[in-house]
C-alpha cells in the first residue's frame, strides 16, 4: 500500500508542474496580446491625431526649441529689465497662490465631509456609502479646466470661477484619500464614544480626527502645491491670475518674450519653494505619526 502511494507521487508532481506551466505561458501569451493591443491602439491614436493637426509632428519637429530660444534670447538682452518685470507682476502671482489656498480649504472641507459620509464603519447613513462616493468620483473624474470653463460662461471671467473649479476637483480627489486613511482608524475609541452615548459628530471629532489628522493635513499640503500649477494653467482660460498674465505675453510675441521670461521665472520659483515647504512639513507629519 505504502510503496503503491509512494509511485503515485512524481506523477502528482508531473502533473502540477505541467498545469503551472501551461497557466504561466496562457499568461504570458495573454500579456503579449495585451501589450499588442496597446502598441496599436498608441501607435493608431498617434496617426489620427497627426492627421487632425495644423501641420505634422514630424515636419515641425524641428522647430521644437524655435520658441524657447526665442524667448531666451530676448530675455538675455533686456535682462536688466527682469527684477521691476518681476516686481510688475509679483501681484498677479499673489492672486494665484491665493486662489490655490481658498480652494484647498474649501476642497479639504468637502473632502472630509464626503470622505466620513463614504467610509465603511463610520458613515452616519451607511445605506448613502455607495451616493456619496460616486458624488465624490463624479468630482474629480471632471477636469478643472472644463468646470472654470463652464463657470467663466456663467459667471464670467476672473478669479472665482478658478477657485470654484479646482476646489470642486480637490474635494473630490481628497474624499478618496482621506476615506482610504479613515478606513484603517481603530474603531475601538469610536464604539467607547458611542457607548457613552456620543453622536456622530462628536465621535468623528474625538475619536476619529486624532488618529487621521497628520495623514490629511499632510495630503492636503500635497494638494495644495498642485492647485498653485492649476491655478496657473486655469489662468490661460481667462480665470485671473498669473497664468493669463503669461498668455497675455506669449500671445503678443516678440517684443514681451522678456515678460513671458519674468512670469516663468516667478511661477517656477513659486513651484520650488512651495514643494520644498510642503516636503517638509508632511515628512514631519508622517514621521511624528509614526513616532
Amino acid at each position: 500500500m505504502a510503496d503503491t502511494a509512494l509511485s503515485g507521487v512524481p506523477h502528482t508532481i508531473n502533473s502540477i508542474q505541467t498545469s503551472y506551466m501551461a497557466q504561466v505561458q496562457r499568461k504570458r501569451l495573454y500579456g503579449g496580446l495585451t501589450l499588442l493591443i496597446f502598441a496599436m491602439l498608441m501607435v493608431s491614436g498617434f496617426v489620427v491625431a497627426d492627421d487632425r493637426n495644423a501641420g505634422g509632428f514630424w515636419e515641425g519637429l524641428h522647430q521644437i526649441g524655435d520658441y524657447p530660444a526665442d524667448v531666451l534670447s530676448e530675455a538675455w538682452e533686456k535682462r536688466a529689465e527682469l527684477p521691476a518685470l518681476v516686481v510688475k507682476y509679483f501681484p498677479a502671482l499673489v492672486e494665484t497662490i491665493n486662489i490655490a489656498a481658498v480652494s484647498t480649504l474649501f476642497g479639504a472641507a468637502g473632502g472630509l465631509v464626503l470622505s466620513l459620509l463614504g467610509t465603511r464603519g463610520l458613515a452616519k447613513w451607511p445605506r448613502l456609502i455607495p451616493l456619496f462616493r460616486r458624488i465624490s468620483d463624479v468630482m474629480r473624474a471632471v477636469p478643472e479646466i472644463v468646470i472654470a470653463l463652464v463657470l467663466i460662461f456663467v459667471l464670467g471671467g476672473g478669479p472665482v470661477p478658478a477657485m470654484i473649479a479646482i476646489a470642486i476637483h480637490t474635494a473630490g480627489a481628497l474624499a478618496k484619500m482621506f476615506s482610504e486613511v479613515a478606513e484603517n482608524a481603530d474603531l475601538k475609541a469610536i464604539e467607547g464614544l458611542a457607548s457613552t452615548g456620543a453622536t456622530w459628530s462628536q465621535r468623528m471629532v474625538l475619536g476619529v480626527f486624532p488618529q487621521v489628522a497628520p495623514n490629511y493635513v499632510s495630503y492636503a499640503l500635497l494638494r495644495f502645491e498642485i492647485n498653485i500649477r492649476a491655478s496657473a494653467i486655469l489662468g490661460f482660460v481667462g480665470a485671473g491670475g498669473l497664468g493669463y498674465e503669461l498668455r497675455n505675453a506669449m500671445a503678443w510675441g516678440p517684443g514681451r518674450f522678456d515678460e513671458a521670461a519674468a512670469i516663468f521665472i516667478l511661477l517656477f520659483g513659486t513651484i520650488v519653494v512651495f514643494d520644498q515647504v510642503s516636503s517638509r512639513y508632511r515628512n514631519r507629519l508622517t514621521e511624528g505619526q509614526g513616532q
